[in-house]
């Protein structure tokens, strides 16, 4: 119906720049597996950011969007980046050291304590439909994923508080986008994000150089970090975080897919089934908006 395009629309642009938001992430997973017998979780971090840096004020100035860059808040950007700077050291630690399948797992779990948090933290309503698709989703990862928690280690630990991290990080995203630019928040990342990454990569006095094997793969772990967050946060402006976020869900699959074609993980029944649940949770929140045209979280 007509009445029904300013919110539809919006949100299905908003799951279009998820979708580029998911591809991105990928990427991400894959090329740091490349990388990881060079550099540290520290050094990839550092690489990353710096790099971003240069792809950031580029293309701002061939925009000419270098003037949009503000630092009228930038107590928030800190904060937001030191965040997702814990977050994304931490996740990288799990990809690395536990198997991919069990480190996707866990991280999954931030969609659901974002749908928690965002009726109290940006005031967003927490309706019975968002709750049935995140736990519906959630059950879905750990039926693609069967994660063993039958005994903790260093990369579960680390894996689980990624989640909650990245949880906070959407969060903080989501409260940054009703004020500031995309281009501002973007450069802010890559600038702090660096000085981060540099200072606790040369901790132990020691930061390895890219060779000619692992220099691209950073180059795509920056790009794709780049890439990732100006969708994410294309998304979250459009709409809701409780409906952006638990459409991320669709990357398990994909990162499945992905598995079984570069690692040799086999696909299996459990995949499918744990495949429909998300497509049925991302499903359900579309509709949730669709039926409440009016309700403006």
């Amino acid at each position: 119906m007509p009445e029904d395009r300013p919110v539809l629309a919006p949100l299905w642009r908003a799951a279009l720049w998820m979708m580029g938001s998911i591809l991105s992430f990928s990427a991400i997973a894959i090329a740091s597996r490349m990388v990881k017998h060079r550099h540290d979780t520290f050094e990839i971090l550092t690489y990353r950011s710096l790099i971003g840096v240069v792809l950031v004020v580029g293309i701002a100035a061939a925009l000419g969007q270098l003037h949009r860059i503000r630092a009228r808040r930038l107590h928030a950007h800190v904060l937001r980046n030191a965040v997702h700077f814990s977050g994304q050291a931490l996740w990288l630690y799990a990809i690395l050291t536990i198997p991919l399948a069990q480190a996707v797992a866990l991280e999954f779990t931030s969609p659901l304590w974002v749908v928690l948090a965002a009726p109290l933290v940006l005031g967003e309503r927490l309706t019975l439909a968002k709750m049935l698709a995140a736990l519906i989703g959630f059950g879905g990862v750990l039926i693609v994923a069967r994660p063993d928690f039958g005994h903790v280690e260093a990369g579960v630990v680390a894996g689980f508080a990624a989640s909650l991290f990245f949880a906070a990080t959407q969060i903080l995203t989501k409260r940054l986008t009703r004020h500031e630019d995309i281009v501002t928040i973007l450069f802010w990342l890559v600038v702090t994000q660096s000085v981060f990454g540099l200072i606790l990569a040369s901790w132990d006095g020691q930061i390895a150089l890219p060779d000619a094997q692992t220099l691209p793969y950073l180059a795509l772990i920056a790009a794709g970090g780049l890439s990732a967050h100006f969708c994410l946060t294309s998304a979250l402006a459009l709409a809701p975080a409780s409906q952006v976020v638990p459409m991320d869900f669709a990357r398990l699959p994909l990162l499945a897919l992905i598995g079984a074609l570069f690692y040799g993980e086999p696909l299996s029944l459990g995949l499918a089934l744990g495949a429909g649940l998300i497509l049925l949770a991302n499903g359900i929140t579309l509709r949730s908006a669709r039926a409440r045209p009016a309700a403006r979280d």
